[in-house]
């Protein structure tokens, strides 16, 4: 650590950080890349290479008490199946079922759909002064895609969203107390449709929760009981729409804030997988995750103890100079071996094709009806949460 360190200070909670965690972050890589934090006693690593080590060594950072810096300190038993809060074995066994069920032949064959989704959320927008990035499309398109993929009914789908934004949002500074009674219920929204598709199966990923059969860490065959089924749908349900939605959002944003690049995509739309590659890395939807720390480890001559929480900056990776040449710069043409914003080794995001996907074709589907835009920053309002970031509503002018 070099001299003039101690004044670097990173809050996770902090509202003004949030809005612009990037100079903190550079500070942090540059001058204290092994962080520690007194006041919400945790350790984070913000450098390329520090987050990918740590990834990799799960024994160590394992993720069996929870991702979330709060979930952490709240002591929770983590629900079984949301295999994101899981260690192996069973985090293989359960993160294996998921992916017998989420194939990429799966995956492939939503690109339809998800294109009328968003004429569906674009078309009345039309000849309009403008529309909402978020709320009009970001908020829409992914919801209706992973609730359809589950089999949740069309009436249901906007409260299911709407609970789980909700869950996730602080509304003022500092850590929000986890009530794990409030978890279990709920994960209790989903049993009426778990029950539905029990007696009328059909071809959706609710089907197929429901009927699979498995050998589990204890050698029994057996199918996944409710409470595995709740937290698979739980799970799904969230980062299906939340993570995406914020995709969306940051898309909006940066191509307004970057017209010469937006201009290049219209121009080029075989482009457009590499700029949401880009937006990815430029403006990480999910830009911290926590770890449980196993045993004593020493990093930049500091031992971090047993039980200590060390959080992961991917977002700040992902802007390492380091790794990356010019990282604050913003370009659609950036040729990105990977990044960290999906995570990496054992945890790396299972959903992540379906991410990439949606994004990719929201924006062809915004450019080949609004190749301009400009964000009303009035208007515009920041998603406060703990896990993901970007905005709750972003309204532009077209």
């Amino acid at each position: 650590m070099t001299r003039g360190s101690s004044a670097v200070y990173y809050d996770p909670y902090d509202f003004e950080i949030d809005n612009d965690p990037y100079p903190v972050w550079k500070r942090m890589r540059d001058e204290m890349p092994l962080y520690r934090n007194e006041r919400y006693d945790f350790f984070a690593v913000s450098r390329f290479a520090d987050v990918e080590a740590c990834s990799r060594d799960w024994p160590t950072f394992i993720s069996g008490k929870g991702t979330v810096l709060e979930i952490i300190r709240a002591g929770m038993t983590p629900p079984r199946g949301m295999f994101i809060f899981e260690d192996p074995p069973v985090h293989d066994l359960h993160r294996g079922l998921m992916s017998r069920v989420f194939t990429p032949r799966r995956v492939a064959a939503l690109e339809a759909r998800i294109r009328q989704f968003c004429a569906r959320a674009l078309d009345p927008l039309v000849g309009r002064a403008g529309f909402d990035f978020v709320r009009d499309l970001g908020a829409d398109m992914p919801m209706r895609v992973i609730s359809e993929m589950l089999g949740i009914p069309e009436s249901d789908q906007e409260a299911v969203r709407d609970r789980i934004d909700a869950g996730l949002r602080i509304e003022d500074p500092g850590p929000r107390r986890v009530d794990p009674t409030a978890v279990l219920t709920d994960r209790a929204q989903f049993r009426d449709y778990i029950n539905f598709r029990r007696r009328r199966p059909s071809d959706d990923l609710m089907t197929d929760l429901v009927t699979l059969t498995f050998v589990d860490e204890h050698g029994v065959e057996r199918r996944l009981d409710d409470e595995e089924i709740e937290n698979y749908i739980a799970l799904l349900a969230g980062a299906g729409n939340e993570t995406t939605a914020r995709l969306i959002g940051w898309t909006g944003y940066l191509l307004a804030r970057y017209p010469r690049e937006r201009e290049c995509l219209v121009n080029d739309r075989s482009l457009i997988p590499g700029a949401i590659e880009e937006i990815l890395r430029y403006e990480a939807p999910s830009p911290v995750q926590a770890r449980f720390v196993t045993r004593d480890v020493e990093l930049y001559g500091t031992t971090v103890p047993e039980g200590s929480v060390m959080l992961l900056l991917t977002a700040s990776a992902n802007r390492d100079e380091r790794r990356f040449a010019d990282p604050d710069r913003f370009d659609v043409r950036r040729k990105i071996d990977h990044h960290v914003s999906f995570g990496y080794g054992l945890h790396f995001c299972l959903g992540a094709a379906l991410a990439r996907l949606e994004g990719r074709v929201a924006l062809e589907e915004v450019l080949a009806r609004f190749p301009r835009w400009e964000v009303d920053e009035l208007h515009a309002e920041r998603a406060r949460t703990s896990t993901v970031r970007g905005w709750h509503r972003l309204p532009v002018h077209v």
